[in-house]
């Protein structure tokens, strides 16, 4: 009920506006905040304490029936509440890099003009209408997404509104086309194998076991390859592994075996170089072929750098720009060049271009090699997605388990592809190069980086 102050000619009503006030955190606390006023006008005070106690209460049913607005001077402009939302996100450094994005390329300069609790549900239309006439289809979509979030949290979270502005409901009247997946180009084993016969040319035996690595464990290229170090790697895992009690697990487990580690990924954060966990801490253990495993073991052997894949000058992948100067040249083709002082290179014949792989990301390796287990017909869905990085959803999830038959039947069945598909096809296989003598190598190379973990970022 709204409380009436009478302090000598002045007349003054308070009443519960319906919200409280916010902590360091701008979150809601249990402290009520309340307007007043000593006048139904700017200029013209109350007459007596019954007109102010009428007003009170009407302006109580406003609340009750949401048609309360705050003062003017209590609004947020929407640029302080991306700043402030924004703050209160506990994100990875790549997501929260694309939040912030996001927000100041298109979400703070479209609705600079406007407080939190002054958009509508057409102006929200109209918003809609302009991201999706101005962007592409994917990053509209994940704006959208975005906006829908903060003011999802404007209501929910810091309570700037009373409900939110974007209203979601069946399309009526104009016939719009429905959204559909691109559709993935056919991608053969001959095609992967054009692919490591390139990075072969352009690279060397590095490019072609990347190649063959990535399409026979389904790690995400380039971040959890470009981290792979080589303590990780089935030459030297699960001895190397630093966590005491899951080695002693891998090496009963994997005892006749070979298995990688996927325990990192690498990016570049404020212009550093780090390590992260992988995406959606996807930590987990890869069986590998045999033949992938006798790979690891040659590569390993002809340099001593602590990652399994560096570049032709022995750099870590990161200090490249990958896909200019190698992924695109894998892909699409390259002309024979010259060596020579005038062009400070080396000389390499002509690349032919992979067709099957026009315009492609090297990720659609990865969906080739969860396309090519499920083939199979006889490996269990856990087993695959688990090879993946995801998780199973609801009671599935739970009580799925991968076990060690179904990683042996993995193995065997990789194998059995790489013999008959590419060995026994007759596809050109180069020789493995000759090991670094041991001198070279330092004797003892290191396992790890030392590049700071940002595992929990």
């Amino acid at each position: 009920m709204p409380s009436v102050e009478s302090r000598g000619n002045s007349i003054r009503v308070k009443w519960w506006s319906g919200e409280y006030h916010l902590d360091d955190d701008g979150l809601p606390t249990k402290k009520k905040r309340y307007d007043s006023a000593s006048g139904p006008e700017p200029g013209r005070p109350f007459t007596d304490e019954d007109e102010a106690y009428a007003y009170g209460l009407d302006r109580e049913s406003d609340v009750r029936n949401r048609r309360n607005r705050r003062k003017t001077t209590d609004r947020v402009t929407m640029p302080e509440y991306c700043d402030r939302w924004f703050e209160g996100t506990d994100l990875r450094h790549n997501s929260a890099k694309t939040n912030r994005s996001r927000l100041n390329a298109v979400i703070k300069p479209y609705w600079a003009q406007w407080t939190v609790d002054e958009i509508s549900p057409v102006e929200c239309e109209a918003f809609r209408r302009h991201v999706t006439s101005k962007y592409s289809h994917n990053y509209a979509k994940n704006v959208l997404g975005l906006f829908k979030m903060l003011m999802d949290d404007a209501v929910v979270k810091y309570q700037l509104r009373e409900e939110s502005p974007i209203v979601e409901q069946r399309r009526r009247g104009r016939y719009q086309r429905r959204q559909t997946r691109r559709v993935k180009r056919k991608l053969s084993i001959q095609s992967v194998h054009q692919l490591a016969v390139n990075a072969h040319t352009v690279w060397g035996f590095t490019g072609w076991a990347y190649i063959w690595t990535i399409a026979f464990t389904g790690m995400r290229p380039p971040g959890e390859s470009f981290g792979l170090q080589r303590g990780y790697c089935s030459p030297c895992w699960p001895a190397s592994e630093p966590d005491p009690e899951l080695r002693e697990d891998a090496e009963r487990r994997y005892e006749a075996l070979h298995a990688m580690r996927v325990q990192y990924q690498t990016y570049v954060a404020d212009g550093r170089q780090v390590l992260a966990a992988p995406k959606y801490d996807s930590w987990r253990t890869l069986v590998i072929p045999p033949f992938l495993h006798e790979m690891h073991e040659a590569l390993l052997a002809s340099h001593a750098h602590p990652w399994a894949f560096v570049s032709v000058t022995g750099k870590p992948l990161l200090d490249t720009n990958f896909d200019a100067q190698y992924w695109y040249p894998i892909r699409d083709g390259a002309p024979e060049r010259d060596s020579g002082p005038r062009y400070r290179r080396w000389a390499r014949p002509a690349i032919p271009a992979v067709e099957e792989m026009a315009g492609e990301d090297i990720y659609r390796l990865r969906h080739w090699h969860k396309a090519k287990l499920d083939e199979a017909g006889d490996i269990p869905r856990v087993a695959v997605e688990g090879r993946m990085g995801h998780e199973l959803p609801g009671v599935e999830g739970v009580y799925s388990e991968v076990t060690v038959a179904m990683e042996e039947r993995i193995v065997e069945y990789l194998q059995r592809v790489w013999e008959k598909e590419v060995v026994g096809a007759g596809l050109w296989t180069p020789s493995f190069p000759i090991p670094t003598p041991p001198d070279l190598l330092d004797a003892a190379p290191p396992l790890f980086s030392t590049l700071p973990v940002l595992e929990y970022e």
